[in-house]
């Protein structure tokens, strides 16, 4: 009996060594694996740091005239090729700026303010006509809307004059939107008439559902609705095609902070869900505003004026690039900042695919459907 029981000790105390080395063997496996997992996560933040840098250009090198600088950006247009194109406001110039760049190259303008066809004057905004093979340019200092064909840089030519334009954009049918802020309106255009029709507003300056104040950015989705960032009524209406008057969208609670409210919105984009995304350029924050919401979302900035890459000074224009990442035009900081879809949980979570195609041109907005 006690050989028995001796046998059996033996017995437990080998499983017992055999349980401890696997134990062991377990713990150095999984040693291993979070080494590995520590090192995949480095060089992952490694890729993510670059990309970040990245993300502070153009610009980033304060305000100035040099190809490194910009001064005061206010519209964008981003190309297949991850090239960028801005509305470099206080240089009087358009700004070109390949992907990975150090340095842009000005395409439009001469650096200084003039009324010449090679000069502007303050460009706010611009988008790309694939029609002209050219970017169509608010010259808002000179009070004209310019044509530079990509053929000819050297200088462009007038297709709209007397009209204080702030923000462009072209929809699928060749027909070309403008905001005036002079008249408090939006007006259409096919490319080549001389007389626009109003679509928005043109009654006065007020906060009247059929009246605007100071209208800057402006977006067309495929219905042909227009929405239009009433900066100085701090709010952002949407006209369906035909209406009499507009439906407020986004704020219309008066100035303010809180998620219901925007400050002297600018750029705006609708997606195919009818989400709209709006620069709040009072807040220094961009929101997202889901269709039929009372109150918006904050998914850039939000964190107090400043310059830090969490951070935003008044931003104006925005442009979705062909991958999802969100193009914002930082325009107190002289800078422009990519965001990126993947490393944003904010952003664009609602769409499972974001644009293969692209038909609209604008250099704050970009169509997606």
């Amino acid at each position: 009996m006690l050989k028995k029981d001796l046998t059996e000790h033996e017995t437990h105390h080998t499983d017992v060594i055999c349980l401890r080395k696997q134990l062991q063997q377990s713990n150095e496996t999984i040693e291993q694996l979070n080494d590995q997992l520590q090192q995949s996560s480095q060089k992952h933040q490694q890729e993510l740091q670059k990309r970040r840098q990245d993300m502070l250009k153009p610009g980033g090198n304060g305000a100035g005239n040099r190809l490194d600088q910009i001064s005061h950006p206010c519209g964008v247009y981003v190309d297949g090729d991850q090239t960028v194109y801005i509305a470099d406001y206080s240089n009087d110039r358009i700004v070109e700026w390949k992907c990975g760049a150090t340095i842009g190259q000005s395409i439009a303008g001469r650096n200084e303010p003039g009324d010449q066809m090679n000069q502007l004057k303050n460009p706010s905004d611009l988008i790309f006509d694939k029609e002209s093979n050219g970017f169509i340019i608010c010259d808002r200092g000179n009070n004209r809307v310019m044509l530079w064909s990509r053929q000819n840089y050297t200088c462009g030519q007038i297709i709209l004059s007397d009209i204080e334009c702030n923000g462009l954009i072209m929809d699928n049918q060749g027909f070309l939107y403008v905001s005036d802020t002079r008249h408090n309106s939006v007006k259409r255009w096919r490319v080549g008439e001389i007389q626009g029709t109003i679509v928005a507003g043109g009654n006065g300056q007020g906060n009247r559902l059929d009246q605007l104040n100071y209208p800057t950015y402006v977006f067309v989705d495929w219905d042909h609705s227009l929405y239009v960032s009433d900066h100085l009524n701090h709010r952002v209406m949407k006209r369906m095609e035909g209406a009499k008057e507009g439906i407020v969208v986004a704020g219309g609670r008066g100035k303010g902070t809180d998620l219901t409210q925007v400050s002297s919105p600018c750029g705006v984009i609708v997606d195919h869900l009818g989400t709209i995304y709006v620069a709040d350029y009072g807040n220094h924050r961009i929101m997202r505003w889901p269709k039929g919401a009372t109150e918006g979302s904050v998914i850039v900035g939000g964190n107090g004026q400043g310059q830090q890459a969490n951070q935003l000074n008044g931003p104006t224009g925005l442009f979705f690039d062909r991958y999802g990442n969100l193009v914002v035009v930082d325009w107190d900081n002289h800078r422009v900042q990519k965001n990126l879809r993947g490393e944003n949980p904010k952003l664009l979570d609602n769409l499972a695919i974001i644009v293969e195609r692209v038909t609209a041109y604008s250099g704050t907005h970009f169509l997606i459907y």
